[in-house]
Order: C-alpha cells, then sequence, then structure tokens
C-alpha cells in the first residue's frame, strides 16, 4: 500500500495535534480550543481543551441554517406496525427544542443525567438530541432489558428524568416497558423526579401521577429551548457495557472529541458526502446506534434511517433490499449476523434480484468477526464493495478499516484492513513486547487514543486503568487476540478469554470457525474450548446449516473434522461439532460463547441481560449431551 493512506496515517501518529485540528474544521464552534491535545494528566488525555460547542446544534441546528431545512433527517421504517414516517432537518429542529424544553420543564438542567428505555422510533433520537441540546448527559438503555439491569443503571447515572415508551414490538411478540421500568424504579435506591412516556397503540401505559409525564400532551405544552454551550471535555453520554464483576461499566463520551472524530469518520471511513441517505441497521442501544443512527449520520448532514425491523422474517429476507430500494440508500452498515440469517433464508440470494439496488454503493460489516464466506457471498450478491471492519463500544468509531473515502485498499477477506488514522494498533506478548508479523497476541492501542474514544468509566476512573491500562503501561488493552501480517493488516481472532490451549498449542476459535463457515452447507457456527483431562482444552463447535442444506449430520461431521484437520492441522483436535437449529445471541447479534462453554463445563452461569431468547439455552444444553458435555453441575443463576 502506498499513497493518501500512508501519508494521513503517518501524520496521525506523527502530528496528531495537526491532524485533528484539520478535522476540527468540520465542526462549528462556540470557542476555539486552546490545546488540541491535553496531556497534562496522564494517563487521561483530553481533546480540544477549552473549546465549547453544542453538539445538537450542530448535528441539527446549522443544517437549517445552512439551507437543508427541507432534507430529511430522519426516515422512520417499520415493517413490524407497516409505519413509514419521514422528518424533516427543520421537523426536527423543531421536535428536538420542544422535548428539550419538556425536560427543562421536569427539571432536566446542564450536567444532570437523563437515560432513555426507548424501542427503535423516531422519538429516541429526538430525546438523545433533546439531552445534547440542554447539555444533559443522556443514558441509554436497550428497550427491553431487564428491570434489574435498568435498575442498576438508575442507581449508577442517577438521572433526573428517565424517558420511555409503553411497549417495543418484536415480530412475535409486544414487550411492555412500563411494568418493566416500574419495577426497575422499585428495585434501585435512587429515584428519578418523572418519567416520560411514549403512548404506543400496541400497549396501554398505567401512569403514576406526579411522577409520569406523557410525551404528547408535554410536548404540545412545551417552550421550545436554545442550545447550551458545553466544553469539550464535558459528557455527552455514558453508555454502559458489561464488566466482569457484574457491576456494568459506564462508557464515557465526551462533546468535542466525539464530534469531531464521527464527522470526520463519515468521509474518510464510509465515504459519504452530506446529503446522502446512509443507514446503519443496528439499535439506538448500542454503541453503533449513538454514532451511526444518530450523532455520525446528522453531523455530516445526512438522511438516517431509524429500522424498527428484522432482517429476516419482517415480512422476509428481502427487508434489507426493499429499503436500500425503496429509500435510496447508498451506503449500508450492519452486523455480520444479520447476512448470515439472510443467506441462510435465501442462500441464491433471489431476493436480492426483486430490487433495483443500483444507487447501493457499499456494505460495511462489523460488530462480530465477518468470516470471509459471509463477506463473499454477500460481495457475490450484491455486486458492491464489501468491507469489514473493526471496533468497539469503548473507542465509538472504527478502530481498523478500508477507508474508503481515503484510498480504498485491497481486500483480504477475514481482515478489517489496516489501522484507521489515529490509532497506533500493536500486538503485544505477555511482556508487553511487539511480536513478529503472522503472530498471534494481544492487540493493544498506544495511548493517546484520537478524538471520540473513552476518556474514563463513568465516576470511576481507578477502574478505567484497572480494566483498559494496568495490563500494557502506555497501552490500551482491547480484550482482542489477533495478529498483523507482512502487510500490515489487522486479523481479530477472538477475544482473548476465546484463545485455547490445546496441548501447549494456542489456537484461536476464530481461525476455527472461519474454516467451519466455509463449508456449503453452513450458514453460521460458533467455536469454544471446552476442558479436556488429556489436552487440557478442545475445541467444540456449534453450526446451524443453510436453508435447504441436503447433507446427513454424520456425513457433515465427517467432512467439518477433516476441513479443520486439512486447514489448520491436527494439533487443533477438531473432533467434536454438531449441529443446532440456532445459536444463543445477545440482541445485537453477538453469539453467546462464553455461556456456552461455562455450559459445556457444567459452571454456573449467568443469563445474561442482553440474549435474544433465553430458551435456546436449553436447546443448547440437549445439543451438547451426545458430544459429553452436558451440565452436570452447573446451573442458571
Amino acid at each position: 500500500m502506498s499513497g493518501e493512506y500512508q501519508a494521513s496515517y503517518r501524520m496521525s501518529l506523527e502530528q496528531p495535534e495537526e491532524f485533528w485540528g484539520v478535522a476540527a474544521k468540520g465542526i462549528d464552534w462556540i470557542k476555539q480550543t486552546e490545546r488540541v491535545l491535553d496531556d497534562s494528566r496522564k494517563p487521561f488525555y483530553h481533546w480540544f481543551a477549552g473549546a465549547e460547542l453544542n453538539t445538537c446544534y450542530n448535528a441539527v441546528d446549522r443544517h437549517v441554517e445552512n439551507g437543508r431545512g427541507e432534507q430529511d433527517a430522519i426516515i422512520y421504517d417499520s415493517p413490524i406496525t407497516g409505519v413509514i414516517e419521514k422528518i424533516s432537518y427543520r421537523q426536527l429542529l423543531d421536535q428536538v427544542s420542544r422535548f428539550a424544553g419538556v425536560l427543562r420543564a421536569n427539571g432536566v438542567d446542564k450536567g444532570d443525567r437523563v437515560i432513555i428505555y426507548m424501542p427503535m422510533i423516531p422519538q429516541a433520537v429526538v430525546a438523545m438530541l433533546a439531552c445534547a441540546r440542554l447539555g444533559a448527559i443522556h443514558s441509554v438503555v436497550f428497550g427491553g432489558f431487564a428491570s434489574k439491569e435498568l435498575a442498576t443503571r438508575i442507581d449508577d447515572a442517577q438521572p433526573k428524568v428517565i424517558v420511555s415508551a409503553s411497549c417495543g414490538i418484536e415480530p412475535s411478540r409486544v414487550i411492555a416497558y412500563k411494568p418493566l421500568l416500574d419495577e426497575a424504579i422499585e428495585l434501585s435506591t435512587y429515584k428519578p423526579a418523572h418519567t416520560v412516556i411514549v403512548k404506543r397503540p400496541q400497549a396501554e401505559a398505567v401512569m403514576m401521577e406526579g411522577r409520569d409525564v406523557d410525551w404528547d400532551t408535554a410536548m404540545a405544552a412545551a417552550e421550545p429551548a436554545d442550545c447550551v454551550p458545553v466544553a469539550a471535555t464535558d459528557p455527552l453520554y455514558i453508555l454502559y457495557t458489561s464488566g466482569t464483576t457484574g457491576q456494568p461499566k459506564g462508557i464515557v463520551r465526551d462533546n468535542g472529541g466525539h464530534a469531531v472524530a464521527l464527522h470526520w469518520s463519515m468521509k474518510a471511513v464510509y465515504d459519504v458526502e452530506p446529503g446522502e441517505v446512509y443507514w446503519a441497521a443496528s439499535d439506538v442501544g448500542w454503541v453503533v446506534g449513538h454514532s451511526y443512527i444518530v450523532y455520525g449520520p446528522l453531523l455530516n448532514g445526512n438522511t438516517t434511517i431509524v429500522f424498527e425491523g428484522k432482517p429476516v422474517g419482517t415480512p422476509d429476507p428481502g427487508t434489507f433490499w426493499r429499503i436500500i430500494s425503496q429509500h435510496k440508500v447508498s451506503v449500508l452498515f450492519t452486523a455480520p449476523t444479520a447476512f448470515r440469517a439472510i443467506k441462510k433464508e435465501d442462500p441464491d440470494g433471489t431476493y436480492i434480484r426483486k430490487y433495483d439496488l443500483s444507487g447501493f454503493r457499499t456494505l460495511f460489516l462489523a460488530g462480530e468477526r465477518c468470516d470471509p464466506d459471509t463477506l463473499n457471498w454477500a460481495e457475490e450478491k450484491l455486486g458492491v464493495p464489501v468491507i469489514d471492519h473493526w471496533w468497539q463500544t469503548e473507542t465509538g468509531w472504527a478502530i481498523a478499516a478500508n477507508c474508503m473515502g481515503i484510498e480504498p485498499l485491497a481486500v483480504k477477506p477475514g481482515s478489517p484492513t489496516c489501522a484507521v488514522p489515529g490509532y497506533d494498533v500493536r500486538v503485544l506478548d505477555e511482556r508487553g513486547q511487539s511480536v513478529a508479523p503472522g503472530e498471534i497476541g494481544s492487540i493493544s492501542i498506544k495511548l493517546p487514543m484520537p478524538p471520540g474514544c473513552l476518556p474514563t468509566l463513568w465516576n470511576a476512573d481507578q477502574r478505567y486503568i484497572d480494566a483498559y491500562l494496568r495490563q500494557y503501561p502506555g497501552y490500551y488493552l482491547t480484550g482482542d487476540a489477533g495478529y498483523k501480517d507482512e502487510d500490515d493488516y489487522l486479523w481479530i481472532m477472538s477475544r482473548i478469554d476465546d484463545v485455547i490451549n490445546v496441548a501447549g498449542h494456542r489456537l484461536s476459535t476464530g481461525a476455527i470457525e472461519e474454516v467451519l463457515a466455509s463449508h456449503p452447507a453452513v450458514a453460521e457456527c460458533a467455536t469454544f474450548g471446552v476442558i479436556d483431562q488429556l489436552k487440557g482444552e478442545l475445541p467444540l463447535g456449534l453450526v446451524v446449516l443453510k436453508a435447504g442444506a441436503d447433507i446427513d449430520e454424520a456425513t457433515l461431521r465427517q467432512e467439518l473434522v477433516q476441513l479443520v484437520r486439512s486447514q489448520i492441522g491436527a494439533v487443533a483436535a477438531f473432533k467434536l461439532v454438531t449441529v443446532v437449529h440456532r445459536l444463543p445471541k445477545t440482541r445485537s447479534g453477538k453469539i453467546l460463547r462464553g455461556t456456552m462453554k461455562k455450559i459445556a463445563d457444567g459452571q454456573d452461569y449467568k443469563v445474561p441481560a442482553t440474549i435474544d431468547d433465553p430458551a435456546i439455552l436449553a436447546e443448547i444444553r440437549e445439543a451438547l449431551k451426545p458430544l459429553g458435555y452436558a451440565p452436570k453441575t452447573g446451573k442458571e443463576s
């Protein structure tokens, strides 16, 4: 590789203040920065110290002032309810400023916290932007989270107000949110002063007088609120992610660095121009929703899609193609899991051919490792570049990607390409030394990380150090294992915990999954290590078949074992594999390998609050029994 990417990357590491100072010109500032990078209190770095701005102004108001008022800001598409609604930037400004007035009337001021517990409806985006408008700190909790988990977040964030809805809607059921919210408030030690509830027709909400406020009634009487200046280093939001202690970690995102990084990424990474339609098929409860349903596209003047549905079953595997065609989507960003689900139901891509996708330019995948088979299938069927990229809740935007707006590089299926400018990515051994190309180690990022990454955890500076910085001083520990090849391409193989030791050989479960996924009958798969008395650990594979796959299980198992033996080697000792109907996943699509490992090893395990369907764990227990791995002592807790 050479040219623009290398020049950009080199400048970002050698002259970070100049690099991000130029990028900052894409944001409208109330007060310019005194210092682009403040490193006076290492390891706590801050970007754009002394500067002031308002994120909501940059995402909404300035586009109206600059002539984009009649452009669609949001397209709400809900195949579950049959509703499509378009909201222009001018209409969004009206709704956001009025809801900011609602929050202010209910006691919310600059620096206060607001929890947003919402389904995928436009009001969720409005609520987030209204918090940013006031300088309040929002914390979005995935709609439908269990009451106990929500209560934990209430106690940690201590919100003045909680914004919610009467229900969320899944393809086969309606989930009543209000009873979950009421129970969470009852369980929590801290009690919010008010809740604001969107009443949806699919479920009633029993309102508590004096505490609960009706969204529509409050909006009708609201006094619009103006933007409040905040420091670039002030928090914009808290997003909780699971912690190893059982106490969730509150990832903090600041206003200034976040706005600069996301605005810069829309062109540099995704190659999206203002005015184009950009769709991140995720949920506002996850970091992808924060970054690329709400803030990134709106900061860039794009039209963003709020999608309430599933890639299959609402009503068929053609939902994505219908939306791309109908709304003229240029770029789609979703999880590999979504494409595995589509591929499973429509392996020949029949539904793709039913729609005009001539305006569709690029597909980006992230959220979980993308196996080459899924990437190749998508590229072949869609006829557009398919870009695997890698990032985390903590970073807020891509660590590694093929930066289409800088210089498209050659694709290596299975790799998210190279580090994005700003990220000094190293692969370290147990002593903190860089390993040779091709050797697996702990993927780490040399400090300081670029703008937009977490500066700390909410009210937990020491926990931030302990969780991310202690193992390798001067580096952020990603928790992922992988390697760099001789061309500096990154290969993210698994979480560090998923590197298994088979008779002294360190093997990546991701590498084994890559082989299993290459079998023509396999739609998706998961591999994890299980205890073995002789070898220490053995890899165990679970596979889901494509719709219409015509192969008996015994033959399939034999072929899969031989595939792994031929492509990875006998050292993998791969012999444990079985077919399942589905894999346990979070509602964002991540496969729960750790939970399955605990089931197989007979350990006690906690049913994750984010699981899509808890009943599937019983199916997994049954599937493991013929392999000799069944929970002897393990139980749900």
